[in-house]
């Protein structure tokens, strides 16, 4: 198999038709991975990056389940920081089951896509955790000229590093261990839609992003950092 190319197969998440119970297995799985495979730290290095005062006003795209806000939101009430959070999500069955997380709770949830989203003020901070791949190359140029024009700071991302033993070892887990008939099929198949470092400067150079930093980072991310 050849990782030298994008694969742009989509990913059952993607699809319009999904129960909302497997939607939600789905979830779960993707937060219990996160947690044990760093991804979570990850999203923090990224906003340790950027924040800069007392007071937060940050934006997820592609929130899923908030998982990744819960963690943020936790980390600035450690740090007694104010923060805003707001997840957004186009998926319905990923918002619902955002609301209904107890531990969510202070989290404001939209269903939208993200490109239809307009800010009375801009956010400090919008980033995004495996989202991007689920793209193709045009529309993420968009993505991060929305993203460049939206935030106050700037933004990060943090997604997938496209390499061998990243897609034989997540098949491998998720074979064995994964109750989700979506992440068993997915996780491999988003391994082969990442990026390569090569290709993350071409498109932030076509998108006009000029003062940013790419950072990689265990297991098999990229942490995309672009700033004002």
């Amino acid at each position: 198999m050849s990782f030298k190319y994008r694969s742009y197969q989509k990913e059952l998440l993607d699809s319009e038709d999904i129960p909302f119970e497997d939607i939600k297995l789905n979830m779960q799985e993707l937060d219990f991975i996160n947690n044990h495979l760093g991804g979570h730290k990850i999203t923090l290095k990224g906003l340790r990056f950027l924040a800069n005062n007392r007071q937060l006003d940050i934006v997820e795209i592609g929130c899923g389940g908030g998982d990744n806000l819960r963690i943020i939101q936790n980390w600035c009430n450690e740090k007694d920081i104010e923060v805003k959070i707001t997840g957004v999500d186009i998926n319905n069955e990923c918002i619902q089951f955002a609301k209904e997380r107890s531990f969510n709770k202070g989290i404001n949830f939209i269903r939208s896509d993200y490109r239809l989203m307009h800010f009375e003020t801009s956010p400090d901070i919008i980033f995004s955790s495996l989202f991007c791949h689920h793209f193709s190359d045009e529309e993420l140029i968009e993505m991060m000229q929305w993203m460049a024009r939206n935030s106050r700071l700037g933004f990060f991302i943090n997604d997938l590093h496209r390499h061998p033993l990243a897609y034989y070892s997540i098949k491998i887990l998720t074979r064995f261990f994964s109750r989700s008939y979506m992440v068993k099929h997915d996780a491999p198949l988003s391994v082969k839609r990442g990026m390569q470092k090569k290709e993350w400067v071409e498109i932030l150079s076509s998108a006009g992003i000029r003062k940013y930093k790419i950072k990689w980072q265990w297991a098999f991310r990229w942490l995309i950092i672009c700033y004002k």
